[in-house]
């Protein structure tokens, strides 16, 4: 506990204090409801759903109330939750290609099997502010909401069935790595090294993923396909013949395809980058894919030049609570340590000062 301040515990008790009070803010205000928060600011939420590990809607909101609307933090409070719930199990892969969609669209191909969906999206806003927002911001009439009427095969099944891209690895009975439990140990399998993607900060995964697309890695990507909408959740029950849906959750795939010019091993093709993540999250997950690319330096014989293929760099360092805390523990007591610096500081200028002495007086005995 921090205790070296004057005044001690009382004083975390009143820093406590304080951080409620201004938490509230102005009591003439109404106070927010983790319902308003859960759907206008569900952006917010669904990136601490994602980077915190636990799909929660409820838990989200809080924790964004909580920190005041610091993400990180509210995503250091999941995290610190997470770990107190029991482990029933692990469900079943996800299916997405039998996502209800709410948005699809591709970089690649035009016309698809299913069609492209703009749905909720940015992509097309004017970035101008709304003045209409100020009031209560409501519209006219609510929206329908899209969802794809038809099948909805992957972009890279159709690349797939020319052989015009790598083919997925084979399905494997070896139990999945799971990160949350075990030490990461390196080199990762890519099961772990895209669970560290999803729960990375996405900021830092953003830089890392504008860096491949300006020289700094062997990429040159293409959107195949990003898709964002509900999955259904199976959990399967040694009791029972048959798996337990447990319910459906949002989600955002991206699909991203890379231009590969061949090795001893592989012909001319498009390799994949990958990227899932809960919620809306589309900037996310497609800069998680293009990391997962990059970070396929080795198994595809690429040279390895550019920090957004290093595996360990980029995964030591993408866990924003991890790097949070090392980088707030500089807030803490470091007296003795500063201390012990600040002796071998005076030493070394007092040593510097006398071998000038002694310079200038070798000069003044040679003139």
């Amino acid at each position: 506990m921090y205790v070296a301040v004057k005044g001690g515990e009382a004083a975390i008790r009143n820093a406590h204090a304080l951080l409620a009070d201004r938490r509230r803010g102005d009591r003439s205000v109404p106070a927010l409801g983790l319902d308003q928060i859960a759907e206008q600011l569900a952006l917010a939420v669904d990136r601490v759903m994602a980077e915190g590990s636990l799909y929660d809607r409820e838990l989200g909101a809080l924790a964004v109330k909580q920190a005041r609307g610091d993400l990180i933090e509210a995503i250091f409070l999941v995290r610190a939750y997470r770990t107190t719930l029991p482990r029933f199990g692990y469900s079943r892969p996800v299916d997405t290609a039998a996502m209800l969609i709410e948005r699809r669209v591709s970089a690649t191909f035009k016309d698809l099997p299913g069609g492209q969906m703009l749905g909720p999206t940015f992509d097309y806003t004017h970035r101008l502010l709304d003045a209409e927002l100020a009031g209560d911001g409501l519209p006219d009439m609510p929206a329908e909401k899209p969802v794809a009427a038809e099948p909805t095969p992957r972009v890279t099944d159709l690349l797939g069935d020319e052989g015009l891209i790598e083919e997925n690895a084979p399905g494997t009975e070896a139990q999945v790595t799971d990160i949350t439990r075990e030490p990461v140990a390196f080199p990762l399998d890519r099961d772990g090294r895209l669970q560290a993607l999803a729960r990375g900060d996405e900021g830092f995964l953003l830089g890392l993923a504008y860096s491949t697309q300006r020289g700094y890695a062997r990429n040159h990507p293409f959107v195949g396909e990003l898709r964002i909408g509900e999955v259904e959740i199976e959990l399967d029950v040694p009791e029972l013949p048959f798996p337990v849906p447990l319910g459906r959750i949002r989600v955002t795939e991206c699909q991203m395809v890379n231009q590969f010019k061949g090795s001893a091993k592989a012909p001319p093709q498009f390799t994949r980058g990958y990227g899932l993540v809960f919620g809306q999250s589309e900037r996310k997950a497609m800069a998680m894919a293009l990391c997962d690319r990059a970070l396929r330096a080795h198994e595809l014989g690429e040279d390895v030049v550019a920090a957004a293929q290093d595996e360990e760099f980029i995964i030591s360092h993408s866990d924003n609570v991890q790097a949070t805390g090392f980088v707030e523990h500089l807030k803490l007591p470091h007296y003795v340590d500063f201390q012990a610096e600040l002796d071998l500081v005076r030493t070394m200028r007092r040593q510097a000062e006398a071998g000038d002495e002694m310079a200038e007086e070798r000069r003044e005995a040679a003139e």
